[in-house]
């Protein structure tokens, strides 16, 4: 997994609560379990005004030119601004792919629904919680200045604005520290991989029958 310490990147509002999972990566889409490849179909059913299908190429389809992320600068953005219960719906991981796979790497609204904020920090994704007044204020100064930028410095929990505002975040410190190193949950497994293997070999010399090809 990709680690994350600071990151800047173009500001992309969709204002509208309770974006579901399925509508940031439609069902139809959840055959592939690669983790990659999801990104064409991100948010697909705002995004185009055909109806996507798997596996289809998504070059010459139809683009939807009030969708947000159809429009120069927020096709190359990679912090998305939301609003309240973002990633709720059915629990799929795929969510998160799809949103990583695009070029996000962080997500900021007043609210997450659970899974999904928990499946972020699984994929490189850092979902931020502000207070509603806060989010309220970024989405007054996207709409100011077309194209904002915002730096997070996941170190030091802090957003930082153009002019040099300072909006502090809370994080869980085991989930920042598995950000900051890039630690999946078989990355966590393999830090312990010297005492897996010593216990197998003394395991397998104990019960060897249940080591037997």
């Amino acid at each position: 997994m990709r680690a994350f310490t600071l990151h800047s990147g173009i500001v992309a509002p969709m204002d509208r609560a309770n974006i579901d999972t399925d509508m940031i990566i439609p069902k139809q889409f959840l055959k592939s379990i690669k983790r990659s490849g999801f990104g064409p179909n991100l948010f697909d059913e705002l995004r185009y005004t055909d109806v996507g299908q798997p596996d289809a190429d998504n070059s010459g389809r139809p683009l939807n030119p009030d969708f947000i992320l159809n429009r120069e600068p927020y096709n190359k953005a990679s912090v998305l601004l939301a609003r309240d219960n973002f990633g709720c719906g059915s629990s799929r991981e795929h969510a998160p792919w799809a949103l990583e796979d695009f070029g996000f790497r962080v997500v900021i609204a007043p609210s997450f629904a659970d899974i999904f904020y928990n499946n972020c920090f699984k994929n490189a994704l850092l979902p931020i919680v502000l207070d509603e007044a806060i989010v309220d204020g970024l989405f007054k100064d996207v709409a100011a200045q077309e194209g904002l930028e915002l730096t997070i410095d996941l170190e030091s929990q802090k957003i930082i604005k153009g002019d040099g505002e300072e909006i502090p975040f809370e994080v869980d410190a085991f989930r920042k520290h598995c950000l900051l190193n890039g630690l999946d949950d078989i990355g966590l497994t393999l830090q312990d991989s010297d005492q897996i293997k010593a216990y197998e070999k003394k395991r397998s010399a104990q019960a060897p029958w249940l080591f037997r090809a």
